[in-house]
């Protein structure tokens, strides 16, 4: 492969690592190691929203190229399969073509069906809540709630809405509904109920990611992620606290 083609796949697998969620050290290491294998040195600079990578080519030239982050989620699979993608290539170089093929079927790779993403997340708040101390029927109606604040992400979030709106209005439904459910029926306790469906919401990944990076000293990466996560922890408890107040406001 010539320097041009490196960059290339280099690029393409930095890129698909940032919009999985993986930290910032992991995504040098991955670049450096692709470029590493084909005896071609380079410096790259990870941030939260792009990549830019930059390669000394034979004849001392500089070939730079930038990448944007335009979607981002957590998907701890397909960091794999490009950890592994690199390694191999470290241990055995292949051609240009096979590379983009490999790095075509990783981007490809099947996600888990959104019936079985929206049963996970009703199972994640229903043990979530008995491991608070919560009921049994604390918990089927935090994972009833889980599963409508779920539904309704899901469909927001292929409009494009704010993300601290769509976290707002997700905290606000929890809060409000868990409020309904303890006036319609007295043995739930909304305090639980609240506790087991924000589960769902909680950024841990990005959170831990952030202080992650900036333990490896990628400072901006680690703030931005941290700011982040604080930002949607923020979001959330307003949404919670504003149904409640509401409810204090009318008096129920």
């Amino acid at each position: 492969m010539n320097a041009k083609q490196v960059l290339e796949i280099a690029l393409s697998a930095g890129q698909m690592l940032i919009s999985n969620g993986a930290e910032a050290y992991r995504v040098e290491e991955t670049i450096e190691r692709i470029c590493n294998s084909y005896n071609l040195e380079c410096e790259c600079l990870v941030m939260a929203k792009g990549v830019l990578v930059s390669i000394v080519d034979g004849n001392n030239g500089k070939v730079t190229s930038l990448k944007k982050i335009r979607v981002r989620r957590v998907d701890l699979y397909r960091i794999e399969l490009i950890n592994s993608f690199s390694r191999n290539i470290q241990n055995k170089p292949i051609s240009y073509e096979e590379a983009r093929k490999t790095l075509k079927d990783i981007e490809n790779a099947p996600y888990f069906t959104f019936p079985i993403r929206l049963f996970a997340a009703s199972m994640t708040s229903f043990i979530y809540t008995l491991f608070f101390n919560g009921t049994i029927y604390d918990a089927v109606a935090s994972a009833t709630i889980s599963m409508g604040i779920y539904f309704i992400l899901e469909k927001i979030s292929r409009v494009g809405f704010f993300q601290f709106f769509e976290f707002f209005f997700s905290g606000f439904i929890i809060g409000s509904v868990s409020l309904i459910a303890e006036n319609l029926l007295p043995f739930i306790n909304k305090g639980n109920v609240i506790t087991g469906a924000i589960m769902i919401l909680l950024p841990g990944v990005a959170l831990t990611n952030g202080i992650k990076d900036i333990i490896y000293d990628d400072f901006m990466s680690g703030m931005v992620k941290f700011g982040e996560a604080m930002l949607i922890i923020t979001a959330i408890g307003a949404g919670i606290g504003t149904a409640l107040s509401l409810r204090i406001g009318v008096g129920l």
